[in-house]
């Protein structure tokens, strides 16, 4: 039975509750788990660690939340170059609180209290629009489109990776404040028995393909995205 949770929740889209109500944290999870694998955290400080290391495909974030309040999370997140959507939940319903949460870079706001349908129906539009664009993601002032394998540069230029390329910048821009060392990168992008010595090489064709600076190599650790002009 537990296995059978386990490979449902892998097909799952992947979501970030903060909220540091226990209550409202039971009821909102209970009916978010029916469509969402979801990782719920009571803090902050601890949502912001967590939301650097792994990936989601949607956060919902309370505003008032120990640790780090939920608009400084919002724009910690975003100066992070994190571009997953983000709900954000208050009980604050005045127009400068809710310019407030969008300006910090919140997608969608919700005040409570508010009905779950209503939840689950913002939820889907902002996975909905999220995939639809593409997942596109900046890389300084280069765009780099996952599902295509394509990197645009800042003249316009299109230049097309192979898609052991393409997966390995994936994994690096999936989590950019993250040092890869090249035993996760062989774990992440190659086959079974690749040696370290592949991500050195696949690193060179991508920096070949388009400037060294798109990954960055942090001596005696790995490799990191970069930051390319």
């Amino acid at each position: 039975m537990g296995a059978d949770v386990s490979a449902r929740r892998s097909l799952l889209p992947r979501l970030l509750y903060v909220e540091d109500d226990a209550e409202i944290a039971g009821m909102v999870t209970e009916v978010l788990s029916e469509v969402y694998d979801v990782d719920h955290l009571a803090d902050g400080a601890a949502a912001l660690t967590t939301a650097l290391r792994e990936n989601y495909d949607v956060m919902v974030i309370d505003r008032r939340l120990p640790g780090m309040d939920g608009v400084a999370l919002v724009a910690a997140v975003r100066t992070a170059r994190i571009t997953t959507p983000i709900l954000l939940l208050t009980a604050l319903g005045g127009v400068s609180d809710r310019v407030e949460g969008l300006d910090a870079g919140a997608n969608d706001y919700l005040v409570k209290p508010f009905d779950f349908e209503e939840l689950l129906a913002r939820l889907r539009a902002l996975v909905r629009g999220y995939r639809a664009e593409g997942e596109r993601r900046h890389l300084g002032d280069w765009l780099f489109v996952p599902r295509s394998g394509v990197l645009h540069s800042p003249t316009g230029l299109r230049v097309a990776l192979t898609p052991t390329e393409s997966s390995l910048l994936d994994v690096l821009s999936r989590s950019p404040e993250h040092v890869f060392s090249r035993e996760e990168l062989v774990g992440a992008v190659f086959a079974a028995g690749d040696s370290p010595g592949s991500v050195d090489t696949y690193v060179h064709y991508v920096r070949r393909k388009s400037v060294p600076e798109i990954i960055e190599t942090v001596r005696g650790m790995g490799y990191r995205i970069g930051v390319p002009t």
